[in-house]
């Protein structure tokens, strides 16, 4: 992992229909990762909203 997604810990995940999921964007805080996911989900998709705990603690 990259320093830079070391700081954008909360990640939006796209569930692919043959079980993968596929990390969309990453962004610093969980508010801006919602409202994104919010604008997703209204045009199709399976998204979710995730804190990949793996990047904390980077450094």
């Amino acid at each position: 992992m990259t320093y830079r997604d070391g700081l954008r810990p909360w990640a939006i995940f796209e569930r692919m229909p043959n079980g993968k999921n596929v990390c969309f964007y990453r962004f610093r805080t969980r508010t801006d990762a919602d409202a994104y996911a919010s604008l997703l989900r209204q045009g199709g998709g399976n998204f979710e909203v995730v804190f990949d705990q793996q990047l904390v603690g980077l450094g």
